[in-house]
């Protein structure tokens, strides 16, 4: 306590996220209105994100935009360009997750159509991306096979907001020391309600359980 009364502290990230919360919802508002669904898919970096996003704009019968977050370049913008699909470019710098102010920019510069369903791939990072809130409609986390099957353990914030885990990359499983069940296991620790798939993007193995997922069960 100071001589003039009770100090109060607030501490910086409170604000932050709370100002970020109230920018999401008005995303989530806006984007319900006009009838998009947003999906965040996020996840370390390699896990295959883009790839899969590129066989989904190709091969999902439904209007798909995107708004790719990356710390530098164009290069995941430019693959989903040319896969099909409207997309926007959001670089961070030095930022390692998107929020949503850069993601209410992106919405004005590519105004989705009514009815689409919008991707809204994170920086990769297995941290931060989880604490913002974009106003999105469900959360999808993509792990691969050439990651530990622990990371759920070791990042349980990430994975218990997840509506969705993708296990990709399983066509190396024959190459790789991943246990499967033990990451479905993991992942029950830290969050029971996930749903849990495993595709191969690459091959397009499972991607069937994706599409579906995406047409009924995101959000």
């Amino acid at each position: 306590m100071c001589e003039d009364g009770p100090v109060v502290t607030v501490t910086l990230e409170e604000r932050v996220l709370a100002r970020n919360d109230d920018l999401a919802r008005a995303n989530r508002e806006l984007l319900t209105a006009r009838g998009i669904r947003a999906i965040n898919l996020m996840s370390s970096p390699g896990s295959g994100k883009t790839t899969l996003l590129e066989r989904t704009v190709r091969e999902l019968r439904q209007p798909v935009a995107v708004i790719e977050g990356d710390q530098r370049t164009p290069l995941d913008a430019d693959r989903i360009r040319a896969a099909g699909a409207p997309v926007v470019q959001v670089n961070t710098g030095a930022g390692c997750h998107l929020d949503a102010a850069m993601t209410r920019r992106a919405l004005d510069d590519l105004d989705p159509p009514p009815g689409s369903l919008l991707f809204v791939e994170n920086v990769g990072n297995l941290i931060c991306p989880s604490l913002f809130d974009l106003g999105e409609h469900a959360r999808v986390v993509i792990v691969s096979v050439t990651e530990g099957a622990d990371k759920p353990l070791k990042y349980p914030y990430m994975f218990a907001v997840a509506d969705l885990v993708v296990i990709n990359k399983t066509d190396l499983l024959p190459y790789v020391d991943f246990d499967v069940d033990a990451c479905r296991r993991h992942i029950a620790a830290v969050n029971p309600g996930a749903t849990v798939l495993t595709v191969s993007a690459t091959r397009g193995s499972r991607l069937p359980d994706w599409y579906a997922w995406l047409s009924g069960g995101a959000g």
